[in-house]
């Protein structure tokens, strides 16, 4: 698949393993509250079944740079996809590969917040804004406006996330135009439980979109 596609909130050997190609397995790292959370000792046993030409991701919430800096030199991720602040202190290659998410408020037209700068983070993940857990909310960001932030900053790569399924990832593709999509609800059977069947379903979906527009 030519577009990014990351699963989010995984938590066993065998979903881990549906991550395509070029995409990316997530997973919740020290968020109680969330069904989806691992401690990072269970997030390191699981890189070893990530697939090897994809990228192992965590995801957190307002982490300190300690933290950040275990996920790197010990749990052994790829990136740090973060919601809320950054922590200072890190080193330039750290910054390099934490992925911030921006919080895109679900009407339309409403304000938006500033980009971080492509200097810093390559990557910048769009995600429905008010959630009180990291992902997994089911609820869309307003498609018109993730497309303004993408059409404001041409070739930067944008991952779309929130309320995304195998139903209306066409949907999204054709209009937001992102660079990547991320998934976690979507390809859940209950909250927390990823169903193989979607997932594939999922993936299916994106090849399908990228077939009929070149």
């Amino acid at each position: 698949m030519k577009t990014f596609v990351k699963f989010c909130g995984l938590r066993t050997p065998e979903t881990v393993r549906e991550v395509p190609d070029g995409g990316a397995a997530g997973f919740v790292i020290d968020v109680p509250a969330s069904p989806r959370t691992l401690t990072p000792e269970a997030a390191a046993e699981l890189i070893g079944s990530v697939p090897t030409e994809a990228e192992a991701w965590a995801v957190v919430v307002a982490p300190s740079a300690a933290l950040v800096h275990r996920l790197f030199d010990e749990v052994g991720v790829d990136r740090i996809q973060v919601y809320g602040a950054v922590p200072p202190d890190l080193e330039f290659l750290e910054i390099h590969h934490l992925v911030p998410s921006m919080p895109i408020l679900p009407t339309v037209g409403g304000p938006l917040p500033p980009v971080p700068p492509a200097e810093d983070y390559p990557r910048v993940h769009l995600d429905a804004a008010g959630q009180p857990l990291p992902g997994g909310s089911g609820q869309k960001p307003d498609w018109e406006s993730c497309a303004r932030v993408v059409d404001s900053q041409p070739g930067r790569k944008f991952v779309l996330a929130g309320g995304l399924t195998a139903e209306n990832v066409a949907d999204a593709l054709a209009t937001v135009r992102p660079w990547g999509v991320d998934v976690s609800s979507g390809i859940e059977s209950a909250p927390g439980v990823k169903d193989v069947a979607r997932m594939r379903a999922f993936k299916s979906a994106v090849e399908a979109y990228e077939s009929s527009h070149g």
